[in-house]
């Protein structure tokens, strides 16, 4: 039996989150904010930290610099139990930091790629891939080195018996190019409503949920808070979402795919798996950074309607 549910193949970078209601001036201008955290960042991290705290076995495969930054991602981590083993500590480069200026349920962010892009599919092993029962993949226009070959990856999880999950995340060009080949061997895709706009052509979820519905196992749309928009197997279903008050939206989408995932994997029902993605990406925002406030499966299952 594989030692790990889910595999991330995923890039490290920490977040610098300051809060408060300003905005940033140039002309030597300090301003104050109201708080700042050194927290986990980079969407594949806080995924990961999301399905180990929902009780799946989670291994982590990226690259990292031998610094302060790539320490603390490493050690927050570990701390989440997320196994960190095959990861690449390089010397020749820095770990990614984001600058994130976050007020309330909006963010501008700041960030310095360093080693974000330096993943590559061939440093992922088959029998690493063999090692687990599922592989996700997230920031796929930010990781650069593992674009050209991801189709060819998922293609070589499936045929060891994984399946296979995608979120995308923004395209800084506005062009989503390159998604043919990788969606064919896609079993999960989860994007934004944005995002799945975009990918589609389409103007809105629901014309984009037929589009992409048909070209994966499963799909899911994150609406916010309007809930979620999914389809499998010719099923569609919504999701609302729980109201909260929120505190910082960091990593929300992320923990939502961990929900979803948790769902996928246990072979609940889309509407379940759904709901339990809605719960996670809520709860998620009841404190600053992406993993401070992510649940535990009974503190997820206790808020799903």
């Amino acid at each position: 039996m594989p030692s790990f549910d889910i595999l991330v193949a995923g890039e490290i970078n920490a977040d610098l989150i300051l809060s408060g209601n300003v905005a940033p001036e140039f002309g030597q201008v300090e301003k104050l904010v109201s708080s700042a955290a050194l927290t986990i960042g980079s969407s594949s991290a806080i995924f990961a930290c999301g399905a180990a705290r929902l009780g799946l076995k989670v291994a982590f495969m990226g690259v990292c610099g031998d610094d302060l930054f790539g320490r603390f991602m490493l050690d927050e981590m570990q701390k989440r139990n997320v196994d960190i083993s095959n990861v690449i500590v390089r010397t020749d480069g820095q770990t990614g930091l984001s600058v994130i200026l976050n007020q309330g349920a909006d963010r501008a962010i700041l960030t310095y790629p360093g080693l974000i892009a330096a993943l590559r599919a061939s440093d992922i092993t088959d029998t690493f891939l063999r090692d687990a029962r599922h592989l996700h993949v997230a920031s796929y226009f930010l990781q650069t080195s593992l674009r050209p070959d991801l189709a060819s990856l998922f293609r070589r999880a499936r045929l060891a018996g994984l399946t296979t999950s995608l979120d995308t995340n923004y395209d800084p060009t506005e062009q989503w190019l390159g998604f043919d080949e990788l969606l064919a061997a896609t079993n999960v895709l989860l994007v934004n409503e944005k995002e799945a706009a975009s990918l589609s052509g389409e103007a809105n979820a629901d014309l984009a949920a037929d589009r992409l519905g048909s070209r994966v196992e499963a799909l899911a749309i994150k609406l916010g808070a309007s809930g979620a928009l999914g389809v499998r197997k010719g099923e569609r279903v919504r999701a609302a979402s729980i109201p909260i008050e929120v505190v910082d939206t960091v990593g929300a989408g992320d923990s939502f795919d961990a929900g979803f995932l948790y769902g996928y994997l246990h072979d609940w029902s889309l509407e379940k798996s759904l709901r339990l993605g809605c719960a996670c990406g809520t709860l998620s925002t009841r404190a600053v950074g992406g993993t401070t406030a992510q649940p535990t499966i009974d503190e997820a299952l206790a808020v799903v309607k």
